[in-house]
């Protein structure tokens, strides 16, 4: 019995030395026969952690009665408080950097997507381009290979001449006078050396080939 008084008095002597050390606005609280340091912390809105850390309680199963424990509760709140402060930050913080991830991901393929368009815009513009360059080309040799074959046989025919006769045939190309119709103007000429053609030879150049092989077209 001697050796727990000994023990009881050097736990309070402690239980002082060290509330004497806590701040000055923590409270204290006395400990009563049957009282557990969970049930403390609990009466006072605090954790066991807590109480243990203020008091350097080394066994937290290891308490007597009239002991004094440092109980701060304001600073407990306070952690907790700033503990979920912290808390809630880093999960806005994630959710915004999710965010603008996910909006600069957007961003980007939306961009690849205008990119792809207009590349492709660009190469159907080209390409049409091409197409309608080659096409004017193709009509400018073919308009300039019928001139040229044109000319050639209104040379051979009449030298060229609205005027020139031979027999039944008249004019530039030496058309029958049927053909004609009466009408002996170059206009005239010209309109009707062009359907004879087109509707028997299909272009000039065929009718030019025709004249080389027979001497007549």
């Amino acid at each position: 019995m001697k050796f727990n008084k000994v023990a009881l008095s050097i736990a309070c002597a402690a239980g002082f030395t060290v509330a004497g050390a806590a701040a000055a606005n923590a409270d204290t609280v006395m400990v009563k026969s049957g009282d557990t340091l969970s049930q403390i912390a609990d009466e006072n809105n605090t954790t066991v952690s807590s109480i243990q850390s203020l008091n350097s309680l080394q066994n937290i199963h290891l308490i007597f009665p009239g002991q004094k424990l440092v109980i701060n509760t304001n600073n407990g709140d306070a952690a907790a408080s700033t503990q979920q402060s912290a808390q809630t930050t880093q999960q806005a913080s994630q959710q915004q950097t999710t965010q603008q991830a996910s909006q600069q991901q957007t961003t980007q393929q939306a961009s690849q997507q205008q990119t792809t368009q207009q590349a492709s815009q660009q190469q159907t513009t080209q390409q049409a381009s091409q197409q309608q360059t080659m096409q004017t080309t193709q009509q400018a040799v073919a308009s300039s290979s019928e001139q040229a074959a044109r000319d050639w046989i209104a040379s051979r025919e009449s030298g060229g001449s609205y005027t020139a006769q031979n027999g039944t045939y008249y004019g530039k190309y030496q058309l029958s006078r049927a053909y004609l119709g009466g009408d002996y103007s170059a206009e005239n000429q010209e309109r009707v050396a062009d359907s004879y053609v087109l509707n028997r030879y299909g272009s000039w150049a065929n009718a030019k080939a025709h004249w080389l092989q027979n001497g007549w077209y």
